[in-house]
């Protein structure tokens, strides 16, 4: 081994070399560590009831609650895609859920189940294109777009044949150029419910519906009107109650 000379500089000069303790030593105070934990761990556990040892009451009113919750969720998400007010902030009771009568009340839905959109509303020729025109086979089956009450159904000049139905905010529906009516005056309807066959009655260019909505007894766009309550009508998708009022 070469002898260090002493005029080389001492790199090590003034520094302490810390010992490393035998693997042993390591071994014995990691085990103790973990040990340590394990004992604080059983000894929290042990400060919990035994479920057997809950009151079944108590159980059953959490996973009563726990049920709540959902419903409640679900019927908010619904309602948020419709606009409206979640029902959990409404002044129904916490966990009450709207029954299917009221779900059916609440629909819109698409007039036809295929259709292809043929006219918006606006100007056309100079005049005020008062709706929207669905073209469709004649005969096709059309359906209420929202529970009302018909206030009209017959031949009404330029319209054809056709149905004005009244809903429950105070809204008006026409449908027509139809080529048959299979409701009257005074019927009661639901949404889904099949009321008249597509035509070409009236003032009409081939067969289609023409589907009108006043608001306050002024007509207005029909594609706005109902997507604010759910329903394209171009992308051809129905409200979140579609499936219940069809039932």
């Amino acid at each position: 081994m070469r002898q260090r000379l002493s005029s080389e500089p001492d790199r090590y000069r003034g520094r302490r070399r810390v010992p490393t303790p035998p693997r042993s030593r390591y071994a014995a105070v990691v085990t103790s560590a973990f040990v340590g934990a394990g004992v604080v761990a059983l000894g929290a556990a042990s400060q919990f009831p035994d479920a057997k040892d809950v009151n079944p009451t108590v159980l059953q009113n959490l996973e009563q609650a726990a049920s709540a919750g959902d419903e409640a969720a679900s019927a908010d998400d619904v309602l948020a895609e419709r606009g409206a007010e979640p029902a959990s902030r409404s002044n129904r009771t916490q966990g009450e859920k709207l029954s299917d009568e009221e779900l059916a009340a609440n629909a819109w839905l698409l007039p036809l189940d295929e259709y292809q959109f043929t006219s918006p509303y606006g100007v056309r020729f100079g005049k005020l294109h008062a709706g929207i025109d669905l073209a469709a086979p004649e005969g096709t089956p059309y359906k209420a777009v929202h529970a009302g009450v018909v206030t009209a159904a017959g031949h009404n000049g330029g319209y054809g044949y056709a149905i004005t139905i009244k809903h429950s905010d105070g809204t008006e529906m026409i449908y027509a150029h139809s080529r048959r009516l299979l409701v009257k005056a005074g019927d009661t309807v639901k949404a889904g419910q099949v009321i008249g066959q597509v035509g070409n009655t009236g003032y009409s260019y081939g067969m289609h519906l023409h589907l009108e909505v006043h608001v306050n007894g002024a007509p207005t766009d029909p594609i706005v009107f109902l997507r604010e309550r759910g329903v394209d009508i171009k992308l051809g998708i129905a409200s979140p109650y579609a499936e219940v009022a069809a039932s």
